[in-house]
């Protein structure tokens, strides 16, 4: 990530979610997530509200947490939610690598 704010639907993509989603994840998460606004009123996100919405898609869509025990789950504990989030991503990576690797054979 080289840029110091992103836009909602740049945001969506990096996920994998709908815009729809990230917004109402982002509404739900007042505590979590910050993203500033333009003159226009759009929201743009930076790195470390990304990072917070990794986390919130993994408790809500792996952990199939509800919006209130994941807000809950990152209150008591983010640092877990933290670490299983770069463990995902680093299999993905992996898995990627290996599927990449498949194919020149």
């Amino acid at each position: 990530m080289d840029k110091l704010y992103y836009s909602i639907g740049e945001v969506a993509e990096v996920l994998g979610e709908s815009i729809s989603c990230v917004r109402f994840w982002t509404n739900s998460f007042p505590k979590q997530l910050h993203p500033r606004r333009t003159a226009k009123g759009n929201r743009q996100y930076s790195a470390e509200d990304i990072e917070e919405l990794r986390k919130i898609q993994y408790l809500v869509k792996q952990q199939g947490l509800t919006l209130e025990g994941a807000q809950k789950q990152l209150e008591a504990d983010g640092s877990k939610a933290d670490k299983a989030v770069k463990v995902a991503d680093t299999l993905k990576a992996i898995r990627a690598q290996l599927v990449e690797i498949k194919e020149t054979l």
